[in-house]
């Protein structure tokens, strides 16, 4: 499949492209909560981390799709809703104008509609500069900064409900796939590693939260964002959680990528020992050979889009408050082609998804045997969630430490453990509950 270039806007705007209009504004630096003063609606789109990011409110247009396509034909309906656009931006910012937020199922056999959609409006914030675009669905609508900050004023007025987080009466309950199930899937995942079938492989979990009540579902974001500072808190149609990895990051020519792979469970950990983290996961063979894994996967696929590349010879601890993890932080150059463009977030999401981190390797033989042993359709989980803008800027992170909201009180849970020859299925088990805490503790269960 080619990628078409990067900033090509040779699309015909047709009936089933609808005609955008948005206007950015530049309003006063936020106070030091950014963001978070902004998480009070249940139905809002977020992507922040540390105060920065974005939050939409309303929905101007979406666009859906599935299957072995469903980033290209995704790409193909922004590239035409831009092109047909009429964008008033003096700020060109990544991340200011239109944009879309988006969630992409993980595999095409899914039956989860991966999606994109427009918000009417979106409140941003970079550092000590902060925006407010306008981009409504009525065609008639007054594109203004009184009409922008009136509706955004508007829909500030109907704050959600809170959630008393101390109910007893709310539960946990298994999910597609039980402990048992988990159990004996990792062990056939080792043992297909062992035959040769494979080098690594990722198999998840999934558990459900039972609620007495309807979830309070800013609440809960507020409280991922502020207990997980250095993860990016995501909430795209239903799809909530705070993921400490970065797909890939695209601002200008220069894309990153924070590759996790590798993990140790705090809540084990001895007291008085500053030095078992670094101990157990920069000195064990096993999650150094997990990680590396990982590192080669994006390597290799960003490989032939990028003119340079740096990839640190040693990974860091990085430290959560549930887990540590093996990272390394990923910057390249993105090459350009023969027409001057480079590559978009759509673009490099559709070539680095799904990364071994999330699937293994070979990738296409470990998401075959995803399919053979895993029992469950992952959904959303561990593919893309992030945002693009118009200029092809964007962040993707991979949909790790959420949920999907099933019903008002009802949230999957999801959770997934590399398997190499050396895993152990009770320590993986141990791991994918781990790996549940952040969301477990926000829901109080």
């Amino acid at each position: 499949m080619t990628i078409p270039p990067r900033g090509q806007q040779e699309a015909v705007a047709s009936p089933a492209i609808p005609l955008l209009r948005s206007l950015t504004v530049e309003r006063p630096p936020m106070s030091d909560h950014g963001l978070l003063d902004y998480v009070v609606r249940d139905d809002s789109l977020l992507w922040g981390r540390r105060g920065d990011g974005m939050i939409g409110f309303g929905e101007s247009v979406r666009f859906e799709s599935t299957g072995s396509e469903r980033f290209a034909l995704a790409r193909d309906w922004w590239n035409s809703v831009i092109a047909a656009a009429k964008v008033e931006n003096p700020m060109e910012l990544p991340g200011t104008g239109p944009l879309a937020f988006a969630s992409f199922s993980f595999s095409y056999t899914s039956t989860y509609a991966s999606r994109m959609i427009v918000p009417e409006i979106i409140v941003g914030r970079t550092g000590d500069r902060s925006w407010i675009t306008y981009t409504p669905a009525d065609p008639l609508a007054e594109l203004s900064i009184n009409a922008a900050e009136a509706r955004l004023a508007e829909l500030l007025e109907e704050v959600s409900e809170e959630r008393e987080l101390s109910r007893g009466d709310d539960r946990l309950v298994a999910g597609t796939v039980s402990e048992d199930g988990y159990l004996e899937s990792v062990a056939k995942g080792v043992a297909a590693i062992e035959a040769g079938r494979l080098t690594k492989l990722v198999l998840a979990r999934d558990a459900v939260a039972e609620l007495a009540s309807p979830i309070a579902v800013a609440q809960v974001l507020r409280q991922l964002a502020l207990r997980y500072a250095d993860c990016w808190t995501y909430s795209v149609d239903g799809l909530i959680g705070t993921t400490p990895e970065m797909l890939v990051e695209v601002k200008g020519q220069v894309a990153r990528a924070r590759v996790l792979a590798g993990t140790l469970d705090r809540a084990t950990a001895p007291a008085n020992d500053p030095d078992y983290a670094h101990r157990m996961l920069s000195g064990d063979e096993k999650q150094r050979h997990e990680h590396q894994l990982a590192i080669d996967s994006l390597t290799e696929e960003l490989g032939p889009l990028v003119s340079g590349m740096d990839s640190p010879a040693e990974p860091f601890v990085l430290q959560l408050p549930n887990v540590w993890h093996l990272a390394s932080d990923v910057e390249a150059r993105l090459r350009e082609r023969a027409d001057g463009s480079t590559p978009t977030a759509l673009d490099l999401v559709e070539v680095l998804h799904p990364t071994a981190a999330v699937c293994g390797t070979p990738t296409k033989i470990a998401g075959e045997v995803i399919r053979e042993l895993e029992g469950m359709d992952r959904g959303p989980y561990a593919g893309p969630v992030g945002w693009v803008d118009a200029a092809g800027n964007g962040e993707f992170g991979i949909a790790l430490r959420g949920g999907v909201i099933e019903s008002p009180c009802r949230v999957r849970l999801f959770a997934g453990c590399g398997i190499v020859a050396a895993s152990l299925p009770e320590a993986e088990l141990a791991e994918s509950w781990a790996k549940m805490r952040p969301m477990r503790e926000a829901l109080n269960i």
